[in-house]
């Protein structure tokens, strides 16, 4: 991954000091039925970067999106106002809300922080409008990207600001994905083992095809596992799968083994003849799910080799729980590559909503070496796709590096 100036550089240079600063953060978080929020991590996560610029004695302005508004059509329900109130009482200190604030019609004295309204309102915003882009980065001296769940988007507030302020920089959070995910892709400890599983197979197949010619070990699960299982000429009953994909997943078998690796295919399943939480599990041989089964989970001694597998890794790459884990009967599989995962003396990178949700819902989340917000950005990068919010905050930092000493920084 290519060099990117960080928030904690500019600091250690000074440059922070009575500037104003713009921080994009990720501030786009759950809200119930009335409006309020029900899980503040990402507001928490939030707070160093801005508590960092306010010690070092700027004025802060911070923008998000929240949900996804229409452009132009202000609802409450779009409104960051929660968001702003949560943000006051982690800084012990007022935070103003701004609402049509791209005219810069506003003053911030050294030491304030002010939140600028949900992004997303803007029209021009989406479609990265060069004329928003650049009314944006005239509101500011640096502009702070900490907001990694956005870098897979060309917008305004992510891309075309970082075009045009005068510096630009990665916060906290974007610097320690960028790091976790190097460590884990650019430069692993091998053996690199990457868990990818879901439903379906097309919606992961770039990036089943582009781990396949980089990972030494490859395990798939869910419903991408059921067409694996199809290419391996295994019956799979009713349960989901993509038969029309069988003969990609065949080529990723053929790509993984051709560099003497494998994709493990289950030897035993629990299979049910409903997806409900009453229905009976059974586990069953692989060579044997009947035409009415449904394959929910890999089966115990499937998992007990796959843990195996991850004991030995030096690097793991995890997106994805290998069954239906939110039924207590068919998590047992996520449950046991979960504690595998934690207990492992690997690096260990995960990412995806659904795999954050199996990390909190089994406690291992302090035994995860990084776990990824990201969600898009996450699965783009797996992908070996350039991230425009990435690319843009590079080449300025390459700019920065070509000027002379006296106008870098």
């Amino acid at each position: 991954m290519e060099t990117i100036v960080t928030l904690g550089e500019l600091l250690a240079q000074g440059a922070i000091a009575g500037k104003r600063v713009l921080i994009r953060a990720d501030l786009n978080v759950p809200l119930d039925a009335q409006g309020e929020i029900t899980d503040d991590t990402r507001i928490r996560a939030s707070a160093p970067a801005i508590r960092q610029c306010l010690d070092a004695g700027a004025s802060v302005m911070v923008t998000s999106h929240l949900g996804r508004p229409v452009e132009g059509e202000r609802a409450l329900r779009d409104s960051l106002a929660p968001v702003c109130r949560r943000l006051s009482e982690l800084l012990g200190q007022d935070v103003r809300l701004l609402a049509h604030w791209t005219s810069g019609q506003f003053a911030v004295a050294p030491g304030q922080v002010v939140m600028l309204e949900n992004c997303r309102l803007n029209v021009g915003e989406s479609k990265n409008s060069d004329t928003l882009a650049r009314a944006i980065a005239a509101l500011c001296d640096v502009y702070v990207n900490d907001a990694f769940g956005t870098a897979h988007r060309k917008e305004a507030t992510t891309y075309g600001v970082a075009q045009y302020a005068p510096l630009v920089c990665a916060g906290p959070l974007m610097a320690a994905e960028i790091e976790a995910l190097h460590r884990a892709l650019d430069a692993p400890r091998r053996p690199l083992l990457a868990i990818v599983a879901g439903s379906k197979v097309s919606t992961k197949l770039t990036i089943l095809q582009s781990l396949a010619s980089k990972v030494d070990q490859l395990i798939v699960g869910g419903g991408i596992a059921n067409t694996f299982m199809l290419a391996a000429g295994l019956p799979i009953g009713k349960s989901l799968a993509e038969p029309g994909l069988v003969e990609e997943a065949r080529r990723i078998i053929d790509t993984m083994r051709a560099r003497g690796a494998a994709v493990p295919i289950p030897e035993d399943v629990v299979v049910a003849k409903t997806l409900s939480a009453d229905a009976e599990a059974r586990v069953v041989d692989a060579a044997e799910v009947a035409e009415d089964d449904l394959i929910l989970d890999i089966g115990p001694r499937t998992a007990e080799k796959l843990a195996a597998q991850i004991a030995q890794a030096g690097t793991i790459v995890w997106n994805g729980p290998v069954g239906v884990f939110e039924i207590e009967q068919f998590g047992q599989g996520t449950r046991a590559l979960a504690e595998a995962i934690a207990a492992s003396r690997a690096f260990s990178v995960a990412g995806g909503g659904d795999t954050l949700a199996a990390i909190a819902r089994y406690g291992i989340a302090d035994r995860i070496d990084y776990i990824s917000t990201g969600g898009g950005a996450f699965l783009e990068l797996l992908e070996g796709k350039t991230l425009p919010a990435l690319a843009i905050l590079a080449h300025r930092t390459a700019q920065s590096m070509l000027a002379p000493e006296s106008e870098a920084f």
